[in-house]
């Protein structure tokens, strides 16, 4: 007893700790969160503005808070650089090597094309040949189909000499007859043929495209184009209030609006700003938080889950500010509804579109164009919601792709010609920038099997790899216990059934079932449905012994499943599937025996079924079992049979932590009876 006084106030200071660190763990969870949001998010002055070229300025007057240059388009900028390249000089390589092999080849090959019996003539016209290949070299000749895009000034370099002269005094292989033509003097005119069929033959390109120093050398031409053709002054009226926005108004409001983010701001202006963000990353985590506590509390009581969720919300804005920061052209091509997919895979599709929302906003603070980014976003968010749907259906998750993509197309489509009243400058890189995001999000299932890994959470692919009944563990049922395996199949089919028809998660209710009562492998001579005959093991037992060997077969499956590494949505069907009832058989045997028998003692230590889907099983589980002492079963008789045993479990109230409603109850009664009728093949008898 001294023992016990001594050891009571340490349990309850563990207990203090335990109830504490949950709220302790979410205010980690939310300042943590908030904090690397704000670490990430470019923190600058926003643009509180929204305008389109033909609209009425519905704001008041708008006045240059500072001097800026009204920056020129980007076609005006390429025509610049189009023009500079056309006046820019190209530089070739000469290879010495090329002009010394064709004149050997010239020298062994001459004879072969120039034939005559004059022996001064010959050696003339072989000088000659020599003469003209000089001409031809002394400009050098340009490589096999080279597209020239410079000016009209180009540069020989030769070792660390450079040469300038016209791109008209180059040559081209195609050019070579017409040289011949021009070059060739009268008195060797009969030779004309034989040089240029010997020429053709032998002559090579010896200039080479330096393309590299080209490059780099428009480049530095290219850098001395002004981003900008104008200049407004501080104070000057940008644009009267009701004014018409034409094309130089929306140049001014476009070049102030690109620039305002780029003024740096002092140290002050900058601590309020910053304290504005944070305000707002604040009140945006704040609300998801409050969001889980209300709808979502088996959710929030959950460390892990809340981390998963967190976690989710960091990771998109991590990659969003990424891709802005270094790809900003990219930021349609980020597969941003992958995260509200992986989100209801775990949960909920309500959960899911809600984060969706929340990072929607937080990034809707700072990507360009953030109204139309989040409008785009959402619809599309809201569309991955409704259409996904049995994700681990291969089909199911490339139609849902398709249709989000097309939403993407259709609302940004939609944008531009309500901002630019057509589609004649529509840019076809945003459309390729969303198929690919649409590509992209086919990448989710990889992302959900890390999740798994990561958080050891459960998603609808793992539940259908577990509900396949060869795998070891059912084997192993199967073989010790196949009363056991064919009851389990049995109340499968019962909640698998109940749980279509009140919407609940049908392929966790059924996996769930299948592995419910896998603790018989154990002992499974102890249960009913595995013993032969009329001899019953619990016949040497005493009922209090025979009660304590059936209350452990949820330990013992319990153990067995993590043994097998089942996830723990799977193994609270095996905690929750008998709940606080007692094994009322022996507990009733035991009281004949002893009336002051203590009813604690053959009562399963629970927890009471906490989801729809456990109560469910609960509810299958007992009737199935229950159902098999039925020796001359009626329509009338089942229907009695089902409501006693849900009607008892709802009088030792096993199913108020499980969120259902009687409405669903009663459902689930008239499903089950139902399936027992068919399994039993049952008729109405119809009075005569």
């Amino acid at each position: 007893m001294d023992l016990l006084y001594a050891v009571r106030p340490m349990i309850k200071l563990l207990a203090f700790f335990y109830d504490f660190q949950r709220p302790l763990f979410k205010g980690i969870l939310f300042i943590s969160t908030c904090s690397i949001i704000l670490y990430l998010l470019p923190i600058q002055k926003q643009w509180a503005f929204n305008f389109e070229k033909g609209k009425i300025w519905g704001y008041s007057s708008l006045y240059a808070p500072f001097d800026f240059g009204i920056l020129k388009s980007d076609e005006a900028i390429e025509f610049e650089k189009k023009q500079l390249r056309e006046a820019a000089i190209t530089y070739f390589d000469i290879d010495p090597g090329v002009e010394e092999q064709v004149k050997l080849s010239y020298k062994s090959l001459f004879s072969t094309y120039v034939q005559t019996q004059n022996t001064r003539q010959y050696q003339l016209s072989y000088a000659y040949g020599l003469i003209l290949l000089d001409s031809i070299y002394s400009t050098g000749i340009l490589p096999i189909n080279y597209s020239h895009q410079g000016g009209e000034n180009v540069a020989l370099i030769r070792e660390r000499s450079e040469r300038d002269l016209a791109y008209s005094q180059l040559l081209q292989l195609n050019q070579l007859n017409a040289f011949l033509n021009l070059k060739i003097s009268p008195e060797y005119s009969n030779f004309k043929n034989a040089y240029y069929q010997l020429f053709f033959e032998i002559i090579q390109p010896n200039l080479i495209y330096n393309s590299a120093y080209s490059e780099r050398v428009l480049e530095e031409v290219y850098n001395v184009i002004s981003p900008t053709h104008d200049m407004v002054l501080e104070g000057e009226l940008i644009v009267a209030q009701n004014a018409l926005i034409d094309s130089y108004t929306w140049d001014k409001l476009h070049s102030l609006q690109v620039q305002f983010s780029t003024v740096n701001l002092n140290q002050t202006n900058y601590n309020w700003v910053l304290s504005g963000y944070a305000l707002l990353v604040s009140m945006v985590v704040l609300i998801l938080l409050l969001f889980i506590r209300k709808y979502r509390p088996v959710i929030f009581e959950h460390n892990t889950k809340m981390t998963f969720i967190f976690f989710n919300l960091l990771l998109m804005v991590a990659a969003s500010t990424f891709v802005l920061q270094f790809f900003p052209l990219y930021i349609y091509a980020l597969p941003v509804c992958i995260f509200p997919l992986i989100t209801k895979t775990f949960f909920d599709a309500r959960l899911g579109l809600f984060v969706h929302l929340l990072s929607v906003m937080l990034i809707g603070f700072v990507v360009p164009n953030g109204f139309e980014y989040m409008v785009i976003q959402l619809m599309a968010g809201i569309v991955t919601i409704l259409s996904v749907s049995e994700l681990y259906k291969r089909a199911n998750l490339f139609i849902s792709v398709f249709q989000i993509t097309f939403v993407y197309l259709l609302a940004y489509f939609s944008f531009y010609i309500i901002r630019e009243g057509g589609i004649q400058n529509i840019d076809s890189l945003i459309f390729l920038l969303f198929i690919i995001n649409g590509l992209l999000t086919l990448f989710v299932q990889p992302l959900i099997y890390f999740h798994e890994k990561l958080f050891n959470l459960v998603s609808d692919v793992s539940l259908l790899e577990l509900s396949d009944t060869n795998s070891p563990v059912f084997k192993e049922l199967s073989n010790k216990a196949p009363g056991t395996f064919h009851h389990s199949l049995q109340v499968a089919n019962l909640a698998e059934a109940a749980a279509d028809a009140i919407n609940a998660n049908v392929l966790l209710t059924r996996v769930g079932a299948l592995y419910h009562d896998i603790g018989k492998i154990k002992q499974p001579t102890y249960f009913t449905e595995n013993q032969r005959g009329t001899v019953s093991p619990h016949d040497d037992l005493i009922p209090i012994e025979s009660a304590r060997i059936i209350i452990n077969h949820v330990i013992d499956g319990i153990e067995l499943a993590k043994k097998y590494k089942l996830p723990d949505r799977v193994i609270d069907f095996i905690r929750t599937h008998h709940g606080t009832s007692t094994v009322y058989f022996f507990y009733k045997k035991q009281l004949d025996q002893d009336p002051e028998t203590n009813a604690n003692d053959f009562r399963y230590r629970g927890p009471k079924p906490f989801s729809k889907e456990t109560a469910i099983v609960m509810m299958a589980d007992a009737v199935e079992a229950a159902s098999r002492s039925i020796k001359e079963p009626s329509v009338e008789l089942v229907e009695k049979f089902v409501i006693k045993i849900i009607g008892t479990q709802m009088e030792e109230k096993q199913f108020v932590d499980s969120n259902i409603t009687f409405a669903e109850i009663e459902t689930i009664k008239k499903v089950l009876i139902d399936k027992l009728i068919n399994i039993y093949h049952l008729r109405i008898e119809y009075p005569e």
